[in-house]
């Protein structure tokens, strides 16, 4: 059965609702379309409200600016953050160049920067621009920004950064797969008219890569302050904004009786895993986490593998040992029986 769709742990927030009503029978993987001004742990709680789910996380934080592909995990789909926390991610961001802020973003006070434009003609052609895009791809090191979620000592970076508080930041090896301009060519740039001009690019990264650090690192490169005026999360995996839906778009669903035509399953959530159908015998093994023996697999030892029922539906997610020729259930959804 080959299942197929279009393209870090998960933070779990239980505390109490207004009107604690609960589904517990919910469970799968939501693709959102986070909407601005939001923060990611805003939509878990509207996620909850509407579900009527206590068991709600996502697996990677958008700051509330954002936009974009937001994995959110409902019910014992939780339990998979651990297996979707490391995906690829790849953002449409705009890039201003004139001046940088605090933050690194357009939400950030300016900074005062001896660098700006001299005239409103832009002092840069597309061969320098594309070379200071191409100098910041591949492995490269990023010293985390001071307005982050990254803890340090204990506190998040961002809490000691609004007391006025900087600390040294070890950097930080990730990896950048593109970074391009979106329009190349005449209009690659757009003059704003007010000495700033904003470049439109494409991101696609490892996870804990920052696009804002990206952002500023290129307006260095080209002698200049620069900051993020907009990002837009397009994909997370395979996820993509095909298979995302806004938190209005879901209140309808669940309200008509379609969360079905919206939620992932389980197992289609981790279709980049491979996968094997269970006798009733090993079901059973597996629903009490035993191992269960396997033959003629050739997996490299280790590799993670969804152990399914003959209906398909996940019943685990087990860890293969090359030598002893089984799977042993590292993460258990379905109750024992």
């Amino acid at each position: 059965m080959q299942e197929t769709f279009s393209t870090s742990g998960a933070k779990i927030s239980s505390g109490p609702i207004a009107n604690p009503i609960y589904n517990v029978s919910v469970d799968g993987v939501l693709i959102i379309d986070k909407p601005p001004d939001l923060t990611s742990h805003d939509v878990v709680g509207r996620v909850r409200r509407i579900l009527r789910e206590r068991r709600i996380g996502h697996t990677g934080t958008l700051d509330p600016f954002a936009t974009g592909v937001l994995v959110v995990l409902v019910g014992r789909a939780t339990r998979l953050a651990q297996f979707l926390g490391d995906l690829e991610k790849e953002y449409e961001a705009i890039i201003r160049l004139g001046y940088a802020t605090n933050t690194g973003d357009r939400t950030g006070t300016p900074l005062p920067d001896k660098s700006v434009l001299t005239s409103k003609r832009f002092n840069w052609n597309e061969r320098q621009i594309q070379a200071a895009l191409s100098v910041l791809t591949g492995e490269i090191e990023q010293v985390p920004p001071m307005y982050s979620a990254k803890k340090q000592r204990g506190q998040r970076l961002y809490e000691l950064a609004r007391r006025g508080e900087t600390v040294e930041r070890a950097p930080v090896r990730v990896c950048v797969h593109k970074f391009e301009a979106i329009n190349p060519g005449a209009r690659m740039i757009k003059d704003n008219g007010d000495g700033t001009y904003d470049l439109a690019t494409r991101v696609v990264c490892s996870t804990g890569t920052y696009v804002r650090s990206l952002a500023e690192d290129l307006g260095k490169r080209l002698g200049i302050g620069a900051h993020l005026a907009e990002l837009r999360r397009t994909r997370v995996g395979r996820f993509d904004l095909t298979n995302a839906v806004t938190l209005d778009e879901l209140q309808l669903s669940f309200a008509d009786d379609a969360l079905g035509t919206v939620l992932l399953t389980p197992s289609l959530a981790l279709s980049q895993l491979p996968f094997m159908h269970l006798t009733d015998e090993d079901e059973r093994k597996a629903r009490h986490g035993r191992e269960v023996d396997v033959e003629g697999i050739g997996w490299a030892d280790g590799t993670h593998v969804r152990m399914c029922d003959a209906q398909g539906e996940l019943i685990a997610i087990g860890n293969f040992d090359a030598d002893r020729k089984n799977l042993h259930p590292r993460v258990v959804l379905a109750d024992s029986r």
